[in-house]
């Protein structure tokens, strides 16, 4: 029996690699209205469904159901942080096993996930929904200083600030409740605030087991938790690999993880690992990259396998029990000192010379907006390295992108908005 997967969003060209991987499977694809453009080898999907974004999820499982019942969908997949409680909605009226709606939510509202993993004994970090800088500050005086102020629905950063001083408070929130392209605005989350390094967890679930593939070190700014840079593998010791290992496998069980790429942010502190968030599909800003020069482990390749009914688990344990000859991967990215457009990029070859480095790549066109750093959509250009420590590829990436020129047309300020 051939394969018909529905895939929910665009997916970048995960669908395409998902046919490549068992031939004669057949992909339809139900995404947003917009998204469509998106679509790669458009024409090659049997069908695409496409709805506005505002639809509610029964007219998407109502259209997803017409097709399922002329042409049985086996498997549904969905790629991309949005719309993945649409995917869950329809793989549950459908009987096609996916992540499960309640899963989903608690991933996606960190207000519920912090309270599930309160519950389960994980992690007891105190966080609350606050409506007003009243609330705020009653929390911040239960619980001390610094917090951490974010939306409870995000992505990219976006919204997020530590607060470490009193008459920050009022800024942050109104931070944090701002209206964020494409975001649904379900209010505003205060955290208590772990002091560490920070790190993000790559790991893969079949079948309610989970393998930990990678431990990335993060670089974030110190105020909007905003990715500056990552390194694989991360130095840790033996003992410190285990602990972060057990802490996010219950992490996963808490919240019903029972397949695909997870992505978990934690901060490891004098406590021990605590979460930041975590994410129910692969990581951004290339770390499967990092994870694959780092371990041999293609998690991208591991998503498309699951996905046609491939098990990958043992594979992935038998590559990581591989010996393998020490190496390190890194990327570091470029921000705009202020807002305007981008006229010109100088440097570009001679980043891409600089000895370890093996992409340099923009993010931002020429001719196109960029500004400040206030989330990982304001960054404007990236480079990866090898080297044989965590420290020479991180050095080597941060040399390539202060290799690049940026050149920028301020906007005109508008005197009546002063």
């Amino acid at each position: 029996m051939s394969e018909h997967v529905l895939v929910v969003g665009s997916g970048r060209d995960l669908p395409t690699r998902v046919r490549r991987a068992l031939p004669g499977t057949e992909t339809s694809v139900i995404c947003r209205l917009e998204y469509v453009a998106r679509l790669r080898e458009l024409t090659e999907h049997t069908r695409v469904i496409a709805v506005r974004h505002d639809a509610p999820d029964d007219e998407w499982i109502a259209l997803a159901s017409v097709v399922h019942a002329r042409h049985p969908f086996t498997r549904i997949a969905t790629f991309g942080e949005r719309d993945q409680d649409r995917c869950a909605a329809i793989g549950a009226a459908l009987g096609i096993p996916t992540h499960t709606p309640r899963t989903v939510a608690l991933v996606h509202d960190k207000q519920a996930m912090r309270a599930r993993l309160r519950e389960s004994g994980v992690d007891a970090t105190a966080s609350a929904l606050v409506s007003d800088v009243a609330e705020l500050r009653a929390f911040a005086a239960e619980h001390g200083l610094p917090c951490v102020v974010k939306p409870v629905r995000g992505a990219g950063s976006a919204g997020v600030a530590v607060v470490r001083e009193e008459r920050a408070l009022t800024a942050a929130f109104e931070r944090a409740d701002a209206g964020f392209e494409g975001l649904p605005d379900a209010g505003v989350l205060v955290e208590q605030f772990h002091e560490g390094p920070q790190f993000s967890v790559e790991a893969f679930s079949e079948q309610g087991e989970h393998c930990v593939v990678a431990i990335t070190r993060k670089f974030s700014d110190p105020v909007n938790f905003v990715e500056l840079g990552h390194v694989a593998p991360a130095e840790l010791t033996a003992g410190q690999q285990k602990e972060v290992q057990a802490y996010v496998e219950q992490l996963l069980d808490a919240l019903g993880v029972e397949t695909g790429a997870t992505h978990t942010e934690i901060v490891l502190g004098e406590a021990g690992p605590r979460v930041i968030e975590t994410h129910v599909r692969m990581g951004g800003d290339e770390i499967p990259a990092l994870a694959l020069d780092a371990t041999g482990v293609d998690i991208a390749e591991c998503v498309v396998r699951q996905t046609v009914g491939d098990r990958v688990l043992p594979g992935i344990k038998a590559t990581l029990a591989d010996r393998r000859p020490a190496r390190s991967s890194a990327i570091w990215f470029a921000a705009s000192p202020a807002a305007g457009e981008l006229v010109d990029v100088d440097g570009l070859d001679e980043a891409r010379r600089t000895a370890g480095v093996t992409e340099v790549e923009l993010l931002v066109r020429p001719g196109g907006d960029c500004g400040p750093l206030e989330s990982s959509d304001s960054r404007i250009a990236y480079a990866r390295a090898l080297g044989d420590t965590a420290d020479e590829a991180v050095a080597a990436a941060r040399e390539a992108v202060a290799r690049l020129e940026f050149q920028v047309r301020l906007r005109a300020v508008d005197q009546e908005t002063v």
